[in-house]
């Protein structure tokens, strides 16, 4: 028995046992027990709390290997999310190959079982309504598993820039694929590289409304990040508020395409702090039944779920 899967399920009991009541393991980093779980919370799917604050219940998994997708870093069991984003993926991928001429998706992180926070990388993605789309379109052959671990999103923003937008690489079919992606009316935001938002203003000859969802944001160079509204009848999700009027391609733009978001921070001027980890006193009280139901059936044995590093740190 793994020591993260030990610690799940005595956070479970206790959670199950005392209900809101604190106790010694509250004050436990949250994300080595949302990490260990393998499987979805048995409840009615609803994203409770908000994107980088929550977690999820009734959570369903991706197939893996669709018509038109395929999901990748198998062994972070990732691949998990409310069934309205699991329908998202499955028809944004047979729309975007049948009206855009985009062979099919390489779908990265989702959610994890039961959302919440995650033992490396993503800050968000915690309640199943957020997913990564590589801009590598999927092969026209079923990928092994070992290279779904192993092949890295290729990054399109040339070497030794923030921004610059490597147009050797870069297609018309890379922005039909970003505009089918943002169409939709569950679509909250797509964040993406400063430098990919910068070629979809020029490129968009047409009805720009749809780029007002498109949000740059930092390190999104290989992948664009969809981001889903809460969905109605769920009163535990937290909403995010609507991106601002217009295409977003003026003032805003301009300060992401310049220098300053990526200057080095200030030096501290008193001892340096780590942030402090997240606990389950941070979430939604709702998330401890997430994380306790249904806790008999947890497997005991680590299994190819186990989290992996992820290729670069990740801020959103």
């Amino acid at each position: 028995m793994s020591g993260n899967t030990l610690r799940y399920l005595i956070l479970a009991a206790a959670l199950t046992l005392a209900g809101a009541t604190a106790h010694a393991n509250d004050n436990m980093p949250v994300k080595e027990y949302f990490g260990e779980v393998p499987t979805g919370a048995p409840l009615q799917p609803e994203s409770v709390g908000f994107y980088s604050k929550g977690c999820l219940a009734g959570g369903e998994a991706l197939p893996l290997d669709g018509p038109a997708w395929q999901a990748m870093r198998l062994s972070r069991n990732r691949y998990w999310g409310t069934p309205i984003l699991v329908d998202y993926i499955e028809r944004f991928a047979m729309d975007v190959r049948a009206k855009d001429g985009w062979p099919g998706l390489l779908v990265g992180d989702m959610s994890q079982p039961r959302g919440g926070p995650m033992l490396t990388g993503h800050a968000s993605h915690q309640t199943g309504l957020d997913v990564d789309i590589w801009f590598d379109p999927m092969p026209n052959r079923t990928l092994t598993r070992e290279e779904r671990e192993k092949t890295g999103a290729r990054s399109y923003i040339k070497p030794g820039t923030n921004t610059e937008l490597d147009k050797t690489m870069w297609t018309d079919a890379h922005s039909r694929m970003i505009r089918r992606a943002a169409s939709y009316p569950e679509v909250q935001r797509v964040f993406v590289n400063a430098g990919v938002k910068k070629e979809l203003c020029s490129w968009e000859k047409g009805d720009r409304s749809w780029l007002s969802k498109i949000r740059p944001w930092y390190l999104h160079d290989d992948h664009l990040h969809v981001r889903l509204k809460c969905p109605a009848g769920m009163p535990g999700c937290r909403a995010q508020d609507p991106p601002p009027p217009g295409d977003g391609c003026g003032e805003n733009l301009a300060y992401w395409l310049s220098s300053a978001p990526y200057k080095p921070a200030k030096p501290s001027k008193g001892p340096f702090r780590y942030k402090p980890e997240m606990t389950i006193l941070d979430l939604p009280q709702a998330c401890r039944t997430v994380l306790a139901a249904g806790q008999d059936g947890i497997r005991l044995q680590p299994g190819p779920w186990a989290p992996v590093p992820p290729r670069r740190p990740a801020t959103n």
